[in-house]
Formats: C-alpha cells, structure tokens, sequence
C-alpha cells in the first residue's frame, strides 16, 4: 500500500545514490530533519583552505566582550597548523633574515612538514625563541633607530598568537587608541584629531613623547599587565621566552629586564597593551573626574595629542602625567613634549599679548598649523613636515645615482611608483603645495642624474618635462576631509547624537 503523499508530512520518499553507475541497485530512504544543534553557525565546507569553517576565536571575541574581567586559561589550542600557515603567508616575502639565516621562500620548500614541527614544538613547550639581530635606520633627526630583526619562525609564532591575543584586546582598548591595530590606520588618527581641534572647543595642545618607549618597557610590568586577561600559562611562557631573548649584535648578546625589540610581530600588540593600562584606562578615568571643560585624546603607539579648553587642566594633566609613567617606568620626552597654545582663538590672543603666530606641533608626518580659510575662518592646515620630505628626497638621490644607467623607461616607471606612494599618504586637503615641491624636487634628481652620465648629455629642462609628465603622476588630493571619513567611520558623534562636549574621546570610546 503506498501512503498518501498529503499525509506522509516529512518523511518524503527519495531515491539513495546507487554506488555503481547504473540504478539497479538503488534502495528507498528516508529524507532526514535537519539537525537541531548549532543551527546558528554558518555552513562548513572540507577545503584544504577551512576558510568558511566558524572561527573558534569569535567565541572568544564574544566572550571578552561580555566578561570584561574574565581571563582565559585555555587560549594556545587556537594556535594550529592552519593558523601557522596562515601566518607564514601574511610574512613579506622579501623580508630581511633573522639570525638563523632562513628566508621566506626557503622555508616554503617544505612547508607543511615545518609547520607541523613548529606546531609539535610548541605545544610541547620545546620551541626556544632565538635573539634577534639588531639593526639601525636613519631617523629625520639624523639619530638611528635600532630594529630587531627576529627569526623567520619566530614571525610565525609571534603573528599567530598576536592573532589570538586581538581577539581579547581589541575589545578592551579604548577608541583613542590608533597604534597598529587593525582597521585603525594613521590617517584614522589624524581624522579624530582633526575633528577633534575643529569641531571641539580646543584651545591647548597637549602634545607629549615617550622618551625611548620601547627600550624603557618593564617586562615585570607587562606581565602583570597581560595576566589581567591572560591566564593560560603556555601563552604566558611564550610571550616572556620573546622578551628574554635578547638581541646579538656584532656578535654580542645582549639581555635586558626591560624593553621589547621594534620591528618585532608582536611588539606592537604588547606596547599597546602596556601603554592600554598605564596611560588609556588613567587618562580616560582623569578626564571623567577631573575635566570641567572639553578633552580629546588621541595615542598612535606611543606620540600622544591631548586637546583641552582650558590652560589650567592641560598643566595638571601634564603634570599628573609625568608621575603617572614614572610609576611604569617611563618618562617623557623634555624636548619633544610641550604645553602651547592652539586652536581657533590662538592666533588672535598671542596677537593681543605680541607673542606672534601660534606654535605648531609634528603629529604623524604633518605639521598643524593654525589657518584661515578664505572666509576668514579658523582652518586647521596640515603639511608634510619639512624634515621628513628632506630625508625622503635624499634617499631618493642616493638611489638615483645608482640606477642613473639604466633605461629611462626602467627609471620613469620606478620613479612613477615612488610618488605615487608617497601621494597615497601624503595628499591629504591643505597640503598641494607641498605636493607639488615634492614632484618638482624629484624630476630635479632626475634631471641631474641623467646629466651626470655624460659630459655631453643633452637633457634640458624641455626634455625633462616631456619624460616627467610621461611617467611622474600630478600631485592630486586623494583624502577627504578629515570631518567627513570621520563621520562616516563614528556615525555615533554626529551633532544628532547629543553626545555630552565633556565626554567626548576622539575614535570613541
């Protein structure tokens, strides 16, 4: 007897995949429910790649971000195989070596037996970090800034467990936190302090340094701080192996208590986290306790902005400052860090007292200046600073020099990529003249070196023109103004908002 297809309700009669090619051996089955467990994740699918397979680190997001105290014991098992790969493919590939001599593409020859050693050695608690090696560029102050430069697998290690460690952070750092986070680049940070000096009633700038952050770093300190959220011991282990491996230089190892190499994967995740509880949770406490009049803050790693409405609180949230970062360990810089007056009744009041134009303050590559529109208006003008453009144009004539035999095709193209690079960051709104003396100084280099080639060389500054404007772009502005992308990004400040002047924090809190 055959059931009544009206009255069969789920259990639909379907046909089973016969085994062999033809369909004699086909059976009737039952269509199957769907199963009722964990009916909220999204479908997996058995790729080499398990790109679409849930993430176990958004439990982990969720759960930091609904248990703000809690630590998680249980963090290293997210360290796998897969996220090891991963990690090694988001490595340059043309990076530096450490000090074990391996580059990228000699450990890809055998990658999946490396990574799986990697993987055993780790969870045995059998990997060593090995030191790195020390090297130094030139800073546009004429000092050198020594970089670690760390093994190849002790890239992998770090990028893979800074990738866990930002599922926890991430929620827990502040909004004016902007150094090396993800999806929170420089020009974010420049775009809140922008907004932040025009559209907030911001009359004193704050503009404090860290003397020598990195290298000032207290690893007691960083620990204690890491193990607020922290509890799984083998993380732990990890973090502070990094820290006591010091770096070798000119074939001397050096171990120090306090500092964590620059250049390395994971130090930026680790000075964030220090400076979150040092300077973040004080300042952000300072200004709901103390703050009578509007406060924005802005931190990009360790160059800190603060704008404030009146003078007296800008001179004890500097002076509470400097005890504050001596409890940690930390000072600042005497030079670099100043108190001045600046925002959009600067310039009349120093004209009143005589005291000239207002001062001016280096944030992120540009200097603030305070302008006028054509209006008459207060407009916050940002240049390339000049130091910075100098050191740039230098190198590039250094390089210059060594390619100027080369095929002015070759040299065209290279010197086309170099400014487009540089106008990607630098051509930002108030900023076009600067733009156009880079792109003259440049075709100048250009002219110059390929008149040194030849006593002979005919090349004028017709000619010149014709080759540069082949191959070098115009200065264009490329970013909008810094209130629009801001708004856009933190719709939550818009006027509607009705968000309190006094607890306004620049990026959001």
């Amino acid at each position: 007897m055959v059931n009544d297809p009206q009255k069969s309700d789920d259990r639909t009669v379907a046909m089973k995949s016969a085994n062999k090619p033809d369909g004699s051996g086909a059976e009737s089955m039952e269509r199957r429910r769907p199963a009722k467990g964990n009916a909220g994740e999204s479908c997996t699918h058995r790729t080499l790649s398990r790109g679409s397979v849930t993430q176990g680190l958004d439990r982990v997001r969720e759960r930091a971000k609904s248990q703000k105290k809690e630590r998680f014991t249980a963090l290293l098992h997210h360290v796998d195989v897969e996220r090891l790969r991963k990690a090694y493919l988001a490595l340059k590939r043309n990076a530096s070596p450490g000090i074990d001599g391996m580059t990228w593409q000699q450990y890809g020859q055998a990658l999946a037996a490396n990574l799986t050693e990697l993987h055993g050695r780790i969870h045995r608690g059998a990997y060593r970090a090995l030191p790195s090696k020390r090297r130094y560029i030139p800073k546009a102050d004429g000092r050198q800034r020594p970089l670690g430069i760390a093994a190849l697998e002790d890239k992998i290690v770090q990028r893979a467990v800074v990738e866990v460690l930002n599922a926890i952070y991430e929620v827990d750092f502040l909004g004016f936190s902007y150094g090396f986070r993800p999806k929170r680049s420089q020009h974010d940070a420049l775009d809140a302090l922008a907004f932040g000096i025009t559209q907030r009633r911001v009359n004193w700038i704050v503009d404090a340094d860290l003397e020598n952050f990195f290298d000032s770093v207290s690893h007691e300190w960083l620990i204690k701080f890491l193990e607020h959220r922290i509890g799984d011991e083998r993380v732990l282990r990890l973090i502070h192996k990094w820290l006591k491996a010091g770096v070798m230089e000119q074939g001397e190892l050096t171990v120090s208590e306090q500092g964590t190499p620059q250049g390395a994967v994971a130090s930026p995740l680790l000075a964030n986290a220090y400076l979150h509880y040092v300077f973040d949770l004080w300042a952000e406490q300072w200004r709901r306790r103390h703050a009578q009049g509007e406060l924005i803050i802005v931190r990009y790693a360790d160059d800190i902005v603060c704008g404030f409405e009146h003078e007296h609180e800008a001179k004890k949230f500097l002076e509470e400052l400097r005890e504050r970062l001596k409890q940690f360990a930390l000072s600042l810089h005497p030079d670099k860090t100043r108190l001045i007056e600046f925002g959009r009744h600067a310039a009349r009041h120093r004209a009143r007292s005589g005291l000239g134009k207002p001062e001016t303050f280096n944030f992120l590559g540009f200097t603030h200046i305070c302008g006028q529109s054509r209006r008459g208006r207060f407009l916050l003008k940002r240049k390339t600073r000049r130091d910075r453009m100098r050191t740039t144009l230098q190198a590039l004539k250094s390089e210059l020099r060594q390619c100027m035999h080369q095929p002015l095709h070759e040299q065209g193209t290279w010197l086309g990529q170099v400014v487009r690079g540089y106008f990607a960051y630098h051509a930002i709104p108030t900023n076009a003249d600067r733009l156009g003396a880079f792109r003259h100084d440049v075709v100048a280099l250009w002219r110059r070196a390929l008149r040194r080639r030849s006593q002979k060389d005919g090349t004028t500054w017709g000619r010149i023109e014709r080759l540069s404007a082949e191959f070098i772009p115009l200065p264009r502005i490329l970013h909008p103004w810094p209130d629009r992308r801001f708004l856009v990004k933190h719709p939550r400040w818009e006027p509607s908002a009705r968000i309190g002047p006094a607890r306004f924090c620049a990026g959001g809190a």
